[in-house]
């Protein structure tokens, strides 16, 4: 079982944005942005575009009522979906509010924010998500 989901099924601790039986969204540790979060199916796979169609357009789905919620929480010009990271093998969905091109920069350090400001972000998401 890989880390991801190990995250989902609550084996490692993770800061829930919103979930439904097929998907898991949680905060990013390393943050670019206050609001980035992953969306990861529950089902172990690698590579995104190896999901079957039904799959992955219920994956966008509940990643589209997820950035709802971001843009709702946390006012941006748009949420950013980004598909990258090979360090975890199974497909995940980077959701990431930005004003500009520079917000999505994934050579810049993560913002640090302590386990208070982690709960009151994914708290803040979930609140939003849960209204949608």
């Amino acid at each position: 079982m890989d880390i991801f989901s190990k995250i989902a099924a609550g084996e490692i601790p993770s800061y829930k944005c919103a979930e439904d039986a097929q998907f898991y969204a949680f905060l990013d540790i390393n943050p670019l942005k206050e609001g980035h979060t992953l969306v990861i199916p529950r089902r172990e796979v690698d590579y995104i575009f190896d999901m079957e169609d039904e799959e992955l357009a219920a994956f966008q789905m509940f990643a589209k009522k997820v950035a709802k919620a971001i843009k709702s929480a946390y006012p941006c010009k748009k949420v950013a979906q980004v598909v990258l990271g090979l360090e975890v093998p199974h497909a995940h969905i980077h959701l990431i509010p930005m004003d500009n091109e520079g917000d999505v920069d994934f050579h810049k350090k993560g913002i640090i924010f302590s386990e208070e400001e982690f709960t009151a972000i994914a708290e803040r998401i979930h609140s939003e998500f849960m209204k949608l």
